[in-house]
């Protein structure tokens, strides 16, 4: 299948790695240009360097912090001066950290808001005109399975991730005229880094091996297995893709039929 977007400019936050690496590879893979977002210099060149080398979409990259108050600015910059413009927005932040809900004090629930909800909507504001004007564009969010069936121990992403639903159902609806779509992408067990993290936080709070509670999730998943990057990525490129002009307001779960809810 054609996805048709070849030569669309795509910028793809918290992409030095895991979920936000998969899917601007994706979008590459399909002749996109993309702009990666990260804290880490040495991996964003390095990553720019394998997608390039592979001679399809450009690659190009720029430093940003979601905690930096100046981070939706900066990245307005950069996507003017080194896209000239945007077509494909792809919304993805850090996790939090692990943690019941009487962990989450007004300090570390306000700076986590502002990383993980405030700056991915001022930004989508700040670029949205853009797609409007020239009727079409994409605007992928991606959340957590957590914002289905909340997960336990991580009652900070799952209150976080949770308003963004909300938020990105209703820009949907006002922007559905335009040609521009909202969706969300919501990753279940993807080995990352991040679930070797938490893996980790879980053994830690159980008193386990890594093994066991690696073992133990695998099998609530009915796929028997967790799931690899590419698929992701593979989804989310899907999701902002010509063919999926009449899909909005959306969430896909990329989960391996984990989710127990309709």
């Amino acid at each position: 299948m054609d996805l048709g977007i070849s030569g669309k400019r795509a910028l793809v936050l918290a992409s030095s790695r895991g979920l936000g690496l998969g899917i601007a590879t994706a979008l590459a893979n399909e002749g996109a240009n993309v702009l990666l977002v990260g804290r880490s210099g040495d991996k964003l060149a390095e990553n720019c360097k394998t997608i390039n080398a592979a001679g399809k979409g450009k690659a190009d990259w720029v430093w940003g912090d979601l905690a930096d108050e100046n981070f939706v600015e900066a990245m307005v910059e950069a996507v003017s001066q080194k896209l000239g413009g945007i077509d494909i927005l792809v919304n993805n932040t850090g996790g939090p950290t692990p943690g019941g809900t009487q962990d989450m004090s007004a300090d570390k629930l306000d700076s986590f808001f502002q990383s993980m909800v405030l700056r991915v909507i001022s930004l989508t504001n700040a670029l949205l005109p853009q797609m409007k004007e020239q009727g079409w564009g994409r605007i992928l969010t991606v959340a957590s399975s957590g914002v289905l069936e909340p997960i336990p121990n991580l009652a900070l992403s799952n209150t976080l991730r949770g308003a963004l639903v909300g938020w990105s159902k209703t820009l949907a609806t006002e922007v559905a005229g335009s040609g521009v779509t909202a969706n969300m992408l919501l990753p279940g067990r993807i080995l990352t880094d991040r679930i070797e993290e938490l893996d980790g936080a879980n053994a830690k709070r159980l008193g386990k091996s890594m093994e066991e509670v690696r073992e133990a999730s695998v099998k609530t998943i009915p796929a028997g297995r967790l799931g690899t990057v590419a698929e992701f990525g593979a989804a989310g490129a899907f999701l902002c893709s010509e063919p999926a002009s009449y899909i909005t307001g959306t969430m896909l779960r990329v989960d391996g039929g984990a989710a127990k809810s309709l």
